[in-house]
């Protein structure tokens, strides 16, 4: 059986996360989180609250996961749950003062951390890179729907 002209780019596409994980989770572990708990922080900064529902399609966390990682950052009194004004049977995830403060120290951070290792690309390759990822997603997502 022939080679699919796609296998490449699955390789490296898959690569590419791994590696990227690679060089972000320790640095999110350095700052306190799981990188779980960083990505719920950072959707949630500079935002009013978000339904479970929107944290899931915002984040990179299934759904059984999801609960658990609020769980604990309720726990550590960095979010916390309201009843949804518009919809009696949903919460709305906030962060609290302490979730806020955390955010606005460790977000700019990481941003810094991960700056490193896009600093050799022009501005045209990142432009380019971010089209290419979008048509892929696009392309997914349209095959999911047929």
């Amino acid at each position: 059986m022939s080679q699919k002209p796609f296998i490449p780019v699955l390789r490296e596409l898959a690569r590419a996360y791994q590696d990227f994980e690679s060089y972000s989770a320790p640095h999110v572990r350095s700052l306190g989180l799981t990188p779980s708990q960083f990505d719920i922080v950072a959707t949630l900064g500079n935002t009013s609250g978000m339904s479970f529902k929107e944290l899931g399609e915002k984040t990179l966390i299934t759904k059984g996961t999801l609960t658990g990682v609020v769980d604990r950052l309720e726990a550590k009194n960095l979010v916390r749950r309201v009843a949804s004004v518009s919809d009696g049977r949903s919460q709305i995830v906030q962060l609290t003062r302490k979730g806020e403060a955390l955010f606005e120290r460790i977000f700019p951070a990481h941003l810094s951390h991960l700056e490193r290792a896009f600093a050799d690309f022009a501005q045209s390759e990142l432009d380019g890179m971010e089209a290419m990822l979008k048509r892929l997603r696009e392309a997914l997502a349209a095959a999911a729907n047929k």
